[in-house]
């Protein structure tokens, strides 16, 4: 195989018309057919664009604040709406900027440097992004009506529990955060399979591009992290709508159980958004440098140091919370521990530029900018880790400086860098040089003018998220020059803006290797990417063959058109690129903007109490969804494809070599994720409370337990001997599979039943206190998985009386299994863990 991917000397000449085939597959809608764009080089200008309206708009807020900073006892703004703009800035930078710019620009960026035509979930990344699209505006529109939320981006219990913010913000809050954050892990499961399965033959885990790795570490902390924030957010949302008192302490409730599970998210979050502005640098520099990154596995293994560090971290957030001494020791000292695979990345990154010849433009002022801002936020952080100065230094603008020094040095100098950079990608043009060095002096001059007066004005005792002060404090000059340099900060991204669309709207032409760079996403590209894909034997396969480019567009390597008429990709092997099967992409259609919608509509009608109406666009977004999964999995036209240079490959994979088999396998652990975060709680208010279970709740007679667990278990074993039983490709012989799935159906039905009559019987009240309430929940997010499961089983049933499920076209009920497994797995761990919890206790 090798010696056939490496002729590429003396190629056979192409077939007429193989290029126009592979452009008319891959045509790009135009009009308003441009919303049914599903590929990555359509969505993720998309998702660029959007991220940065809502980087604007928070900004705007910003100003706002500031503008009411600027001097003493200032009227300009009333505390109210003070707060509405403070919790929406915060929000919006955290929630709908910094994360969904960073994976805007992977999913822009990776097929290309992974040498593929696109992610293998186009369909998904086009939901993700009009989900967030969608719900990200309608929230942000809230501030216009005067109902936006008013208790802080982190939003503490007990003040935005029912009693304390009674109006609709901070549901608008809970529910719209929610159904955004499933968006993020929507865009993760599609950079996860898509980094693991889609690069270049030969592009080994060891040749991956580090934003790659970086976008891959990344990817997986959202599965594990953003679950716990879900989680949160279904609790208190159930606290202020059916009194259910998990947060309320004189109910057995504890408001410390928010913090755990929101800081579990959300100092990791930092994390999550600096690796990939991390992983930017890591490319950028080598290529300004004209060197291969100094340490490219020790910045590799120190990515994966800072994700894996990052989770013992949560409660950094939380040392004046009154934790136990030997809490706040190890969280002190892993805290201290996280700067040391970050200085291994920074000093890398110095090497580099000093190994190398640098050339100083724009993106390199940019990189220099950040470097210096980004250390400088990260001494400050090992500051608040020592225990006796964060209590000082605590709530204070002391940390609000900080905070700022480690997200916008940390990502936004890097992302702007970016921008500089990769522009050339979107039309052929650089933007402009001269107004770049004006952007950078604005932007860098106005940040640390607009910043670093905070760390002053908190060591002076300047509280957070006060409206406005005294002029007797000294305060006045610092809170001056912070305003002044916020505004000479937004007079640089308005530059940035302005050249940006001078420079966009400009005709397209090919962008050639302006900064000659050695990766792939430099490859001449159309719509489709590349025009073939090369075999990759280097780090950085331009420098070492610089002859690839023009052999990749003249067609030299594999795929270089359309197999079988339609948008295709490679599929390789996760750990060394071995050329696998050949993957069938969908084309444009207009279902995952209608399932976005629906989702949206779901979650925002909840919110103003049209429960009706909710109903009936949550129906809408699970119909639009089956929709576009009933022409997903279908047999191929042929078995086997030959996809140039006489290599032969099947098309398609079922079972464990299908990658939507390993998406759902991503989609499981995040669900497991939440139901841990879930069991916590249940833990956590178990152990909080004086006797267990308190007085006047009960538990169920063991029977009841077992006898759901027993269910639960002969459901799997139906749901494995059916998905077993898929033998023969005459679909009329399926008897067998539709009885197995009936019976697997209805065991996971009486399980719920059985398991929510038991503790009905014991007279359950969720709204008595919190260890009741904890279970209420137990029950229901299982019962609520049990419904999904009736759906997936009669889905899988319809699409074999249709004659669609075959043993060339099973991943229904492939992918149907392990979710099965897993609900089995959290109903009997659940039950176990209330029944054995209080005996253990006692």
């Amino acid at each position: 195989m090798t010696q056939a991917l490496d002729a590429v000397s003396n190629p056979p000449p192409r077939p007429d018309g193989e290029r126009e085939a592979l452009e008319r597959a891959w045509a790009a809608p135009t009009g308003w057919r441009q919303l049914s764009a599903v590929n990555n080089t359509r969505i993720g200008v998309f998702y660029i664009v959007t991220a940065m309206l809502f980087f604007v708009l928070a900004g705007v807020l910003a100003l706002m604040m500031r503008t009411q900073l600027a001097v003493p006892d200032n009227g300009l703004i009333d505390p109210r709406t003070y707060n509405q703009l403070f919790t929406m800035h915060g929000t919006v930078m955290m929630f709908l900027f910094a994360v969904p710019i960073v994976e805007a620009v992977a999913v822009y960026l990776l097929p290309g440097m992974l040498g593929a035509r696109d992610l293998p979930f186009p369909l998904l990344s086009a939901y993700a992004f009009w989900a967030y699209a969608i719900g990200g505006l309608a929230f942000f529109c809230t501030i216009f009506f005067g109902v936006s939320p008013d208790g802080g981006w982190f939003m503490y219990p007990p003040l935005t529990g029912k009693e304390f913010s009674p109006g609709r913000g901070a549901d608008w809050w809970l529910l719209g955060i929610g159904f955004i954050e499933i968006s993020a892990i929507a865009g993760a499961i599609e950079l996860i399979i898509g980094i693991l399965f889609t690069r270049a033959p030969g592009m080994t885990l060891a040749r991956m591009p580090i934003f790659a790795w970086a976008m891959l570490i990344t990817a997986l902390m959202i599965v594990i992290a953003f679950p716990a924030v879900i989680a949160a957010t279904m609790l208190l949302e159930l606290e202020r709508a059916f009194d259910w008192p998990f947060f309320i302490p004189a109910r057995g409730g504890d408001p410390l159980l928010w913090q755990h599970l929101f800081w579990f998210f959300g100092h990791p979050e930092v994390y999550i958004i600096f690796l990939p502005a991390a992983g930017m640098v890591s490319m950028m520099v080598a290529t300004l440098a004209g060197t291969p990154l100094v340490g490219h596995r020790a910045v590799v293994l120190a990515l994966i140091g800072v994700g894996v560090v990052s989770f013992a971290l949560w409660a950094h957030h939380m040392f004046t919370a009154g934790l136990g001494n030997l809490s706040l020791l190890v969280v002190s000292a892993a805290s201290f521990i996280v700067a040391l695979p970050s200085g291994v990345q920074v000093f890398a990154w110095i090497a580099t530029f000093w190994r190398g010849r640098v050339m100083l433009n724009a993106p390199t002022l940019f990189l220099l900018g950040f470097h210096f801002i980004f250390v400088l936020g990260g001494l400050t952080g090992v500051m608040v880790a020592v225990l006796p100065f964060d209590w000082q230094a605590h709530d204070s603008y002391f940390v609000v400086a900080h905070l700022h020094y480690v997200l916008i040095g940390g990502m936004v100098f890097p992302v702007f860098a970016g921008f500089y950079y990769w522009a050339p990608l979107f039309n052929g043009h650089c933007l402009s040089e001269r107004w770049g060095r004006w952007v950078f002096g604005l932007m860098f001059g106005g940040f640390n003018l607009a910043f670093f007066p905070m760390h002053i004005a908190g060591m002076l005792g300047m509280p957070r998220r006060v409206y406005t002060y005294g002029g007797d404090l000294g305060w006045n000059t610092l809170n001056m020059l912070s305003t002044l340099g916020a505004y000479t900060l937004a007079a640089g991204v308005l530059l940035f803006f302005v050249d940006a669309i001078r420079t966009l709207r400009r005709p397209s032409r090919d962008h050639g290797n302006p900064w000659r760079a050695g990766t792939l996403e430099w490859l001449p590209t159309r719509e489709y990417g590349a025009r073939s894909i090369p075999q990759v034997d280097s780090d950085y396969p331009l420098w070492k063959h610089p002859t690839l480019p023009q052999e990749v567009d003249a067609g030299r390597h594999l795929l270089p058109g359309t197999v079988l008429g339609g948008r295709e990709t490679l599929v390789t092997s996760w750990r060394d690129a071995r050329p696998m099967h050949l993957l069938r992409l969908p084309t444009d259609n207009w279902w995952p903007l209608a399932a976005a919608a629906g989702t949206a509509g779901f979650f925002l009608l909840l919110t103003v109490s049209q429960t009706l109406l909710a109903l009936a666009s949550g129906v809408v977004a699970v119909a639009c969804i089956l929709r576009w999964l009933w022409d997903s999995d279908r047999p191929p036209p042929i078995p086997m494809a030959d996809v140039g240079h006489g290599l032969r490959l099947p098309v398609g994979a079922e079972g464990r070599a299908s990658h939507s088999w390993w998406a759902m396998i991503v989609l499981v652990a995040v669900d497991m994720t939440i139901f841990i975060s879930l069991l916590y709680t249940h833990l956590h208010l178990a152990m909080a409370s004086d006797v267990c279970p308190p007085p006047g709740a009960a538990l169920p007679a063991a029977r009841w337990p077992v006898g759901a667990a027993l269910l639960l278990a002969a459901g799997s074993a139906a749901m494995a001997l059916a998905t077993r039983s898929l033998r023969t490709a005459d679909a009329r012989k399926q008897h067998g599979l539709r009885l197995l799935m009936a019976l697997a159906m209805t065991c996971a039905a009486a399980s719920a039943a059985l398991d929510i009559g038991g503790h009905l019987l014991t007279g359950l009240e969720p709204r008595a206190q919190g260890w009741s309430a904890s279970v209420g929940m137990l029950l229901g997010y299982q019962a609520f998985h049990i419904a999904v499961l009736l759906l997936m089983g009669g889905y899988v049933l319809v699409r074999s009386w249709a004659g669609r499920l075959q043993p060339a076209a099973r991943a229904t009920i492939d992918n149907t299994a392990p979710m099965w497994h897993c609900v089995t797995a959290q109903g009997i761990l659940g039950a176990l863990t209330v029944q054995l919890v209080p005996r253990l206790l006692g």
